[in-house]
């Protein structure tokens, strides 16, 4: 990666971290009212593939969705509206956090129901196609939904129908407590896909160099509306649901989590940009962005805390 490219993906992951640990430490207050499911630990995927994507290419996503929002170029302020409730938020504060939608960003929706967004996304990319533009759809989904008719169904409709579908898996191996290996035959993922197309590529162990050169290769093929699937091994922090730490529940191996810690995404970006970065730059670049985070969430919280005092 170059480190005009290295620095923007340490900032994006940077920035996308800071939101969660924001909400995370201050979801207690309960002034947010919504569920929520955070990406703490995932940033890498939606921070190398902003990349690429240009105003015009499309996203969908699931229930997991912030990290996605927010490197789409979702607006920080209506995101934080949205979690407190306010009209002013991205889904007028109907949707909380799974529902997020920017459609001036082509950020075109996410969803509680897993799966539910697959089908929408392919039928974003049908639209494109028919306008013969050079755009692409990012389809968002976890392991959990490739256990979904729906998303066969609506892979196998990509395939056939040759649409600029990208489909990328966030496998962080769990679906809330149930690994990949009791939910899923002994077959690897990438195999089934393989019986579809041969556009199928995996990531390991946060290999963000690898990942990089995996991105610009789908994308090129997807803008040639050949559809294209990516499946990113990745690990959550956090719980399922909620802002908390769950790790004295056993569900995940001691082994399996300090595989992932030791490959944290920002320890590793930080750790390849400071050969030729001062510390003070870096230093500059967190606070700065801690700076802005937590103004705009004060001024959200503070709209909000407003709002329930005029009610009464």
């Amino acid at each position: 990666m170059k480190n005009q490219e290295l620095f923007e993906s340490y900032k994006l992951a940077y920035y996308i971290r800071t939101v969660e640990e924001t909400i995370a430490d201050n979801y207690s207050d309960n002034v947010m009212r919504c569920p929520i499911h955070l990406s703490i630990g995932q940033e890498m995927v939606p921070s190398i593939l902003a990349l690429e994507l240009t105003i015009k290419d499309l996203a969908v996503s699931s229930h997991r969705s912030h990290a996605h929002y927010l490197a789409k170029g979702g607006s920080l302020e209506r995101f934080f509206d949205e979690l407190f409730g306010l009209e002013t938020g991205c889904s007028k504060g109907r949707g909380g956090s799974m529902h997020l939608v920017d459609k001036d960003v082509g950020f075109m929706g996410s969803t509680a129901i897993v799966g539910n967004t697959i089908p929408i996304g392919v039928g974003l990319g049908e639209s494109i196609k028919l306008d013969n533009e050079k755009d692409i759809v990012v389809i968002y989904l976890g392991d959990g939904a490739t256990e979904e008719g729906v998303f066969w169904e609506s892979f196998n409709y990509a395939i056939v129908r040759k649409l600029p579908c990208l489909f990328v898996i966030e496998d962080n191996n769990y679906s809330v407590y149930t690994g990949i290996e009791t939910r899923q035959a002994d077959i690897a993922l990438s195999s089934k896909l393989k019986g579809y197309t041969k556009n199928i590529f995996t990531s390991k162990d946060h290999d963000f160099e690898e990942f990089r050169v995996t991105v610009a290769e789908a994308i090129l093929l997807c803008r040639k509306n050949e559809p294209c699937a990516i499946i990113a091994e990745t690990f959550r922090y956090r719980e399922h649901c909620g802002p908390n730490n769950d790790d004295e529940l056993n569900y995940r191996s001691s082994w399996h989590i300090s595989h992932w810690k030791d490959r944290d995404i920002l320890a590793m970006l930080e750790s390849k940009i400071s050969k030729d970065a001062p510390k003070e730059e870096l230093l500059k670049i967190r606070n700065d962005i801690k700076a802005f985070v937590s103004n705009v969430f004060l001024k959200s919280k503070n709209k909000r805390l407003s709002s329930m005092y005029d009610l009464h």
